[in-house]
């Protein structure tokens, strides 16, 4: 076994690898960018070293280890990465470089998998093709179609198609998300399969030519072909098709050779549940294993950190209970799920489940990553008990500072399509749109408590919070709160006899409160901040559209449509900002001539003033 391992990612796998390597006693290495300073990862690792960047393979290589666990994302099915690890003498945990090339290019893959009698797919495109290629192409695949990065992962830069009209200017989007995540824009086409339910098989195969599988995940529950709730086994399959999609599964393995952990992708129909199509294979660990460790009672990285020490498998694992993962992610649902960013102000995880987080206090978010920030799994005996127990985690966790999916999270798994069992991959989109609780009286009752409290501890001209002498400007009930409470991490109020208790938090300007799993955030501005929001009203006609256009989210501008002195209609794209993987157009808000204020390339902050529209003569801005 290995001396000494090199975790090269970061976040909550690197996290969850760690705490295996150190179950067993062998020294853990991580490595850091300089925006990653301080997380956590690096806190729990035997030791760490700084690198340029998560993908600076001669950096990462450089270091001294006896083996290099990559996590997924990054460089996890890297070819060049793994060859580089072996010319350093340094094991990949991973598979064979050959196994890697087959299956990280999707077009080959399914070419490859097909001649073994693994069902795929309708679908089109190869390296060479251009978008004109792709668009005549398209005919024949038929439409709706899904767009594919071929070297892609993870749903970035995948877009769903319904007509052929919108086919241009989403290849032109998907290639740019896939040059910049990937390195490289080759796209395909692939028949979108109506009410399709998501299905993975998790396999392993060492390197004496075993390969089992460990049962089916369900994956259905997806926005924007990214997965937020998973679970095992499928509620859709029974046994005989369980029995074939995972000999089907370890096909896929076994005609590449394969070596290690993997994941085999499905799509199956919801309406014949025993048709099921080959999608890709994930030649890594997924995001979503520990619903199948959960209930295997197998620690999956601990097998590949020994069949690549070469030892042979000898699991045997069969199905017991059942196992739901959420995964908590930095955005906004009612904001149209737009990326979070900010500091970590307080932090309550829950007991009695699995938690899989990179989170701490004072953690600040960036928009340089991937959004998902800890993974919060329930196991039980039955599928509605997972459920239950995965709910009531959901209402015990905090995160204050930064807005999360928390609430959407609790939403979704609530759902009664969603309890039945009637999964797809649409069905999310047909919850939405999705609006925060507002806040109640109790919560109005919690932050005039702790507003007075801070005056009180500021004394009476100290603190600059704008509050009005003698009046709040706040109604909350029938009643005013009976002796409400607060410690440095909670505050209790009694309205007409019910007592409410929230975790809360300050940050500059604002107090955020959180009960259940739903948060509040409140703007305490300053005297001068509200002075300043009233001069820039004055003389704004009521009801107006402001002519400036403000980023939605802090980010990078990755492409200006818009020029200075274009002439614009109201709703035409300006811009691109992107952040955490996830593209967002800039529309125009009225009709005129605009003015660009940012150029690409450009950081923004949310908020910022991106372009800014001259209204054209007598209309209202």
């Amino acid at each position: 076994m290995f001396d000494t391992v090199l975790v090269a990612n970061r976040g909550e796998i690197a996290c969850r690898v760690i705490r295996t390597l150190r179950e067993m006693g062998i020294r853990s290495l991580a490595i850091f960018t300089e925006e990653d300073r301080g997380a956590r990862h690096v806190q729990l690792a035997d030791e760490a070293v700084l690198v340029p960047s998560y993908l600076d393979i001669p950096a990462i290589v450089a270091i001294k280890a006896d083996a290099v666990h990559p996590g997924y994302g990054f460089l996890s099915e890297n070819v060049d990465f793994a060859r580089a690890c072996a010319a350093a003498g340094i094991v990949f945990i991973g598979p064979p470089v050959a196994a890697i090339e087959a299956m990280g290019d999707k077009i080959r893959a399914k070419e490859h998998v097909s001649a073994r009698g693994v069902p795929v797919i309708p679908g089109a495109g190869t390296s060479e093709m251009t978008d004109a290629e792709l668009i005549a192409a398209a005919e024949n695949v038929g439409f709706p179609l899904l767009i594919k990065p071929s070297a892609g992962g993870g749903g970035k830069g995948m877009v769903a198609v319904s007509v052929i009209s919108e086919l241009p200017e989403a290849l032109a989007s998907a290639r740019r998300i896939a040059t910049k995540a990937f390195g490289d824009d080759t796209l395909l086409l692939e028949r979108l399969v109506t009410v399709p339910r998501h299905i993975e098989v998790q396999v392993l195969a060492d390197s004496h030519g075993r390969v089992i599988h460990l049962g089916e995940r369900e994956c259905s529950l997806q926005r924007r072909h990214q997965k937020i709730i998973e679970e095992a086994p499928s509620a859709l399959l029974d046994e005989a098709t369980r029995q074939r999609i995972g000999e089907a599964a370890c096909e896929v393995a076994r005609s590449v050779d394969y070596v290690g952990a993997g994941t085999v992708e499905f799509l199956v129909s919801d309406e014949n549940p025993g048709e099921f199509f080959f999608m890709e294979m994930n030649t890594r660990l997924q995001v979503e294993h520990p619903v199948t460790e959960l209930v295997t009672g197998v620690d999956l990285v601990e097998w590949q950190l020994r069949i690549a020490a070469g030892e042979p498998l000898t699991l045997n694992p069969r199905l017991r209970g059942h196992a739901v993962e959420a995964r908590l992610y930095a955005e906004d649902p009612a904001a149209g799920f737009l990326p979070s960013a900010g500091e970590i102000l307080a932090l309550h995880e829950p007991t009695g489940v699995r938690v899989d987080s990179s989170l701490k206090p004072g953690l600040v978010v960036g928009t340089s990553y991937d959004p998902m920030l800890a993974k919060i799994i329930a196991w039980a005996p039955t599928r509605a008990e997972a459920l239950a127990r995965l709910d009531g985690a959901l209402a015990e966790t905090s995160v204050l500072g930064i807005r999360t999916n928390l609430a959407f999270l609790r939403a979704l798994v609530t759902d009664p399509e969603v309890r039945a069992g009637r999964l797809h991959t649409g069905l999310i989109e047909s919850l939405l749109p999705f609006q925060d609780e507002a806040p109640d009286a109790a919560a109005h009752a919690a932050l005039e408590h702790l507003q007075l409290v801070s005056r009180q501890t500021a004394g009476p001209w100290g603190a600059a919070d704008g509050w009005r002498l003698g009046d709040s400007g706040l109604r909350y009930g029938r009643g005013r709160p009976t002796q409400p409470t607060s410690t440095a991490e909670t505050v209790t109020v009694e309205l007409d006899g019910v007592v409410t208790t929230f975790r809360w938090a300050r940050g500059p300007g604002e107090v955020w409160l959180s009960r259940d799993g739903a948060v509040h955030q409140f703007a305490t501005p300053s005297r001068e901040q509200r002075l300043a929001a009233h001069r820039a009203s004055l003389g704004r006609v009521a009801g107006a559209v402001s002519p400036e256009v403000r980023s939605a989210m802090p980010g990078t501008v990755v492409s200006v449509s818009a020029r200075t002195g274009d002439v614009v209609e109201a709703g035409q794209p300006l811009l691109a900002i992107e952040a955490m993987k996830m593209e967002h157009t800039m529309l125009a808000s009225v009709a005129g001539t605009v003015t660009v204020e940012v150029a690409e390339g450009d950081q923004v902050r949310v908020d910022q003033v991106v372009a800014v529209i001259h209204p054209h003569e007598g209309e209202a801005a």
